[in-house]
């Protein structure tokens, strides 16, 4: 059975606090749309376009995506700049559904750092090559200080990047160890630092885990939960920025990562 298919047979179940079925099937009816115009962009419209052009597709295409989903973002604290003129940024946040990635490229097109399992998920793993997601080999460390060096490499060409440092993705309710040998590459080279705190919050202020695309869901079980919840909301709390180029040289990657770990830990309150 298609993951459309599995939808589709599970968009009549409701209840007193998840959309209608009219909704759901609306809702995904845009978003099997909108992702087709994804894939025609990328095909056709991507090979013609200049850098400022795809980035700009890119925004366009994530804040189209969330909005047929009905998910609002709300932004706090100080954002990195116009990504007309943002150039070598790193972003660093916690992880916690797919949402993340559309949420972040709705602000700010990167980037992203990811496993490398997503280039074989349909139709999606297609769209992340096309706008040149980084991918990674987890668990392998010798392929460690090869995306160390692309990663670097992409930042002083003015790309900017985000990475996951968990490496996984949680409920929303805690934040895993942070692993750092990436963060490597903002040192090298010299871009500013942009932790961001992402909160998915339910309606009485608490976490809404119901978005988290985490332990054993599948994909299809994810979308299917987001297409349930009623006004779904992703807070981006952008917290202080770093530059690495004002850091002491005594200052490593491991110092670095924790200082980003506490920060994220102490505004979610973690």
């Amino acid at each position: 059975m298609t993951g459309y298919a599995v939808l589709s047979n599970h968009l009549s179940i409701s209840n007193r606090t998840s959309t209608s079925r009219i909704t759901r099937y609306f809702r995904l009816s845009r978003i099997t749309l909108h992702t087709l115009i994804g894939v025609l962009i990328a095909a056709v419209i991507f090979p013609m376009s200049n850098k400022p052009s795809q980035l700009r597709l890119i925004r366009w295409w994530c804040q189209q995506l969330l909005q047929a989903l009905n998910v609002r973002v709300l932004v706090y604290g100080k954002t990195p700049p116009e990504y007309k003129t943002a150039r070598n940024n790193m972003l660093v946040a916690n992880h916690v559904s797919w949402l993340d990635i559309h949420a972040i490229n709705s602000i700010l097109p990167v980037r992203f750092i990811a496993k490398s399992d997503i280039k074989s998920w349909p139709v999606f793993g297609y769209l992340a090559k096309k706008s040149q997601v980084l991918f990674i080999e987890r668990g392998k460390r010798q392929h460690a200080p090869r995306i160390v060096d692309i990663t670097t490499r992409s930042l002083k060409a003015g790309d900017n990047v985000c990475l996951f440092p968990e490496g996984t993705t949680t409920d929303g309710t805690r934040i895993m160890p942070f692993k750092g040998s990436v963060m490597q590459s903002a040192l090298h080279a010299e871009s500013t630092i942009w932790p961001i705190a992402l909160r998915y919050p339910s309606l009485d202020g608490s976490i809404n885990t119901e978005l988290a695309y985490a332990g054993e869901t599948t994909l299809v079980q994810s979308i299917l939960s987001v297409l349930r919840q009623q006004n779904p909301v992703i807070e981006l709390h952008f917290l202080a920025s770093i530059s690495s180029a004002q850091l002491t040289k005594t200052a490593n990657r491991r110092e670095l990562t924790g200082h980003i770990h506490g920060m994220l830990k102490e505004k979610l309150k973690l």
